[in-house]
């Protein structure tokens, strides 16, 4: 059987928190696998670059000399040079819909408010200092970190991306930074990248603020960034999102079209063999529709041995009582992508509390939001949707309110500010104010 775990319902929630636990455990429980991480990380903060170097030719195999950790600017140009204009036009259709998506979310976060004609409040959209991108060497991946921060106008964007054996960055990313104007590249990738741009090597400025999705290696150093060591460091950098492993949910009734629900399902599973691949449903017809398509769609799929082993291991089917159930299932595990296939899809998306992104219909497949409608596909995973936004344009600036208050306008407000001021025991804030009106 294509996918073991198939759950006939009882208690939704508690279904779906045991299936996350397991998949949480087999991914980051590993023995010392968070000492490792850890380890790597100290290494490269005493040993900058010369850590570098050894960590990227015992985890990439690839040996660096340290005046190759940055790819140059020719090596950029180049790459660019040497791709087809078919990519060129498809990249860039991809930009051009995640740089005005982008830019209409930054529109809106600005704006100027004249509160009662004595107060005027406007909003400040300033960029974060510097950002530090990962990117696993996808060119849509570069483009969904690098051009949302370009539009917030972010003065320094670094890009970590893992070198392949022969020391090369893919051309097609390379090609794609050369798009963007992305000039500071280098072939670094792991939990030694996140290490790099959080305490910086002789290479390597640290940043401000680190983004982009990654492996369990890259996740678990962000989190650490995130969590641990604020003990030890001042100031680390802040971190966008969890983005681990990639994931998606699918909600299907009898209406549903069986081979698009196995075409996204294997679409998914080949991400990765630790990728998530659910399907949630009140329907036995459809849950036997589905197996017969992924039992024929698999054998001679591309990639067919990570698809396999990512259905087998990750892949599974819960069969719920009721539509109530099957929101309840979905709000406690909180997916990455949620994919809905049902004849009222509102009456669902009403209810949905927790998804880093919603994917309505037959026609929306997750492949879709990865490469053609602009919104970001950097998504929180491992439930972390409950808690986190996907990537955005908001991620790399900040929000300062300046306001302007008339005399009349505080005037008005005096005896409210007095009240509410003694009532803290903060009573020289209310003589700041009583007192202008005083002498």
């Amino acid at each position: 059987m294509i996918i073991k775990k198939i759950i006939n319902s009882i208690n939704p929630k508690i279904e779906a928190i045991k299936i996350r636990d397991q998949h949480a455990q087999s991914i980051y429980n590993e023995k010392n696998l968070k000492s490792s991480i850890q380890q790597i990380m100290q290494s490269v903060k005493h040993d900058g670059d010369k850590a570098l170097i050894k960590l990227t030719e015992k985890f990439d195999k690839v040996k660096l000399d340290s005046n190759e950790i940055r790819v140059s600017e020719t090596e950029i140009q180049n790459a660019y040079n040497q791709v087809s204009d078919d990519f060129i036009d498809a990249i860039t259709f991809v930009k051009n819909r995640v740089e005005n998506l982008s830019k209409i979310t930054l529109d809106r976060l600005q704006y100027t408010y004249d509160q009662e004609k004595n107060i005027n409040i406007k909003s400040l959209v300033r960029p974060i200092d510097s950002v530090g991108c990962y990117v696993p060497s996808y060119p849509t991946t570069f483009i969904m970190s690098c051009v949302t921060s370009k539009v917030a106008q972010v003065p320094r964007i670094a890009v970590c991306i893992p070198p392949d054996l022969d020391k090369s960055i893919n051309a097609l990313t390379l090609a794609t930074a050369h798009l963007i104007g992305i000039k500071e590249i280098y072939r670094i990738g792991g939990a030694q990248a996140i290490a790099a741009l959080t305490y910086g090597t002789e290479s390597i400025k640290p940043v401000k603020k680190i983004v982009g999705p990654g492996n369990r290696y890259v996740t678990i150093a962000k989190m650490l960034v995130n969590q641990e060591l604020r003990v030890n460091m001042p100031f680390p950098p802040r971190i966008d999102l969890p983005a681990g492993p990639s994931e998606v949910l699918i909600i299907a009734d009898s209406s549903a079209n069986p081979r698009f629900i196995a075409l996204d399902m294997i679409a998914q599973a080949e991400h990765g063999v630790h990728s998530i691949v659910g399907l949630v449903t009140t329907s036995k017809y459809i849950v036997d529709k589905v197996i017969m398509e992924l039992s024929s769609l698999t054998a001679n799929a591309p990639r067919n041995e990570i698809v396999n082993k990512s259905l087998d291991t990750h892949g599974f089917i819960v069969i719920c009582k009721n539509i109530s159930d099957v929101i309840d299932f979905v709000n406690e595990f909180a997916p990455e992508h949620l994919e809905i296939m049902n004849k009222n899809p509102e009456v669902i998306i009403n209810k949905i509390n927790h998804a880093g992104l919603i994917l309505v219909g037959d026609f929306t497949p997750a492949s879709v939001s990865d490469y053609g409608i602009g919104t970001n596909h950097i998504l929180p995973t491992n439930a972390t949707a409950s808690v986190y936004s996907g990537l955005s344009v908001i991620d790399f600036v900040k929000i300062i309110n300046v306001v302007n208050v008339s005399k009349p306008g505080l005037e008005k407000m005096v005896n409210k500010i007095k009240i509410l001021a003694e009532s803290e025991g903060l009573f020289n804030h209310s003589l700041a104010v009583e007192k202008r009106f005083k002498n």
